[in-house]
């Protein structure tokens, strides 16, 4: 919205969990990728799950996502597809 001015970031999103190795086997599914996933054992962990607070924006804009997560991640696959150079 053009209306929001405060410095506070607003998350847009599902509200919807998901593991790092969950959203790395999702995007390989999406994209049709056949090889093998390696994850580097000997690495920080990291964050190993994510969701985003989506609050502000319920609250701010009345916000709602109408999209299930994999389909909006299939949709942002497909445009890039479409769009890249």
């Amino acid at each position: 919205t053009t209306d929001y001015n405060q410095p506070e970031p607003v998350n847009l999103g599902t509200g919807y969990e998901i593991s790092i190795r969950d959203l790395v086997e999702l995007i390989c599914e999406l994209m049709e990728f056949k090889g093998e996933i390696v994850w580097e054992t000997d690495k920080p962990n990291g964050q190993p799950r994510r969701c985003l607070d989506i609050e502000r924006a319920k609250e701010e804009f009345n916000f709602t996502a109408q999209m299930e997560f994999k389909q909006g991640l299939k949709n942002t696959i497909d445009w890039y597809r479409q769009h890249a150079s």
